[in-house]
């Protein structure tokens, strides 16, 4: 069975979690293929044998841990943070869910580092910000795409490690210090704690990349879970205001190292409105009472960082593009529930610049900036639809709404989420 990919086809926040759960029932690997712990998978769980309803989310293991049959993989193109996922598998574990023999890493995955995270955050308390979670993902992409980056394969040669340590905490001290007035870094004290991490992390670690290509020639049904969303891709977002990696469905191949010819179908995950975390150009944002409305109701604040997002309608402008830029053949909507109690509700169709329509997306920020939102207004359906389980039985004003999404984006609807929970997905036939 050839792979499906599975990615935000906005500015991240759509849901991803929630989706690829519900899709890992019938998977045997879900592999996670960029990004690092500044994602956050949120995942309910619905009640079951007495237990309440439980809520988690992750950062790095992915969203399919939660299906007892399913292996995760976390592939070559995450930069790990060892602190952040020994908090997650302890999580885990303390839940009573087995991730022994059900979770490989790629030994080929870079390390975040501690001065990775100084920089990251010194850099954001400055005048260039530019919104990110602080996590020390930039930076540690940025030593890999330099070459002098720290990768999990070499925390078993400590000469290797303390070699490269001190090349680099060398390069880091002298830009804490000089624009940050940061604290030195000891190396010894950083061998000997990545040292104990790898010690707990060694029976995960694996050529993922082999283990992956096996299991394709096998027919086992894999999922690529991507993180953020396409229009923060490094590539093909909304640069400079983008993440470090590639979300987009190239990203794949290249962060698992798999072949383009293993792709079968490729989902976009869409929230039924927009949201936005941290700096940027957004169109159709409500900095008003229907903007705080939906943050109110849909909950939207980051899963890894707590920040309030940006909230507005539904930009099928940019959903064109990332269709176009990812190959998206199906879409999968989440939090039309939030959408219950308007009135009207609105879907920006187009673009105006300067007066005159736009027949392409700008991703370059200052356009994006200046472009105007066009309008397409319909009814909303007042009703609520949190409990509904088969796409027919959605009030008609809805179907409608998930019907002009299908014609403005060309592309047809397969899922709609009405709520947090695995059983509160309607599937399209």
């Amino acid at each position: 069975m050839p792979v499906q990919i599975i990615l935000g086809a906005q500015w991240g926040d759509e849901g991803k979690g929630k989706i690829v759960d519900h899709l890992s029932e019938h998977a045997d690997i879900v592999a996670r293929y960029q990004g690092g712990a500044n994602a956050g998978h949120t995942v309910v769980l619905p009640p079951s044998k007495g237990k309440p309803e439980k809520e988690y989310v992750l950062h790095l293991i992915p969203s399919g841990i939660f299906h007892p049959h399913v292996i995760c993989v976390i592939g070559n193109g995450v930069v790990l943070d060892p602190v952040a996922l020994m908090a997650e598998i302890k999580q885990l574990k303390d839940a009573g869910i087995k991730i022994a023999g059900r979770l490989l890493i790629s030994h080929n995955a870079h390390l975040i580092m501690p001065y990775h995270k100084m920089i990251d955050a010194a850099r954001e308390r400055g005048e260039e910000k530019i919104g990110t979670t602080g996590r020390g993902i930039g930076p540690a992409y940025n030593d890999k795409y330099m070459r002098t980056g720290i990768r999990v394969v070499d925390l078993l040669n400590r000469d290797v490690l303390c070699k490269k340590l001190k090349r680099n905490i060398e390069a880091n001290n002298e830009l804490l210090n000089k624009l940050y007035n940061s604290q030195s870094l000891d190396v010894d004290e950083i061998i000997h704690e990545y040292q104990e991490f790898d010690r707990k992390l060694d029976e995960y670690i694996t050529d993922t990349s082999e283990y992956l290509n096996t299991a394709l020639r096998q027919k086992k049904r894999v999922l690529a879970e991507g993180a953020q969303g396409a229009l923060l891709d490094v590539d093909h977002g909304t640069y400079p205001f983008v993440t470090s990696s590639n979300p987009t469905s190239g990203g794949a191949c290249t962060g698992l190292g798999i072949p383009p010819t293993s792709i079968q179908s490729i989902v976009g995950v869409v929230k039924a409105y927009s949201t936005r975390v941290g700096n940027g150009p957004f169109p159709t944002e409500l900095n008003n009472e229907i903007g705080e409305r939906l943050r109110k109701t849909g909950g939207e604040y980051g899963a890894t960082t707590g920040r309030p997002r940006r909230c507005g309608w539904l930009d099928a402008v940019s959903l064109r593009y990332s269709i176009r830029v990812n190959g998206i053949q199906k879409i999968a909507i989440t939090k039309l529930d939030v959408l219950d109690e308007f009135e009207e509700i609105k879907i920006c169709t187009n673009f105006k610049l300067s007066g005159k329509k736009l027949t392409h997306y700008p991703t370059d920020a200052q356009t994006l900036e200046a472009v105007e939102p066009v309008y397409q207004t319909l009814k909303g359906w007042q009703t609520n639809i949190s409990d509904i389980r088969s796409y027919g039985k959605l009030p008609k004003e809805a179907k409608t709404y998930i019907e002009a999404m299908s014609t403005m984006l060309d592309t047809k609807i397969w899922m709609v989420s009405v709520g947090a929970r695995r059983d509160q997905t309607l599937i399209l036939r």
